[in-house]
């Protein structure tokens, strides 16, 4: 059963989509500029990027802030 979460924005984004739209808008330099992690940095990868961030949770919710931010902007 799946419930509605209308106060939950990144309800129903993957982590995934989050990564590949601000990478198609900023390019791997300006992710890693808004959230300085080394997997933006060094020989950046979709994959790579994402199974990182499955782990590491500071630099995750830095990367969901960055899309929420980036969301917003966009809907202006």
């Amino acid at each position: 059963m799946s419930r509605a979460q209308p106060n939950n924005p990144l309800h129903g984004v993957t982590l995934e989509e989050m990564v590949r739209e601000l990478v198609e808008e900023f390019g791997w330099e300006g992710l890693a500029r808004d959230v300085p992690v080394a997997c933006f940095r060094t020989n950046p990868t979709l994959t790579s990027s994402v199974k990182y961030l499955r782990k590491a949770t500071r630099a995750r919710a830095q990367v969901e802030a960055a899309f929420l931010a980036y969301r917003a902007r966009r809907e202006r």
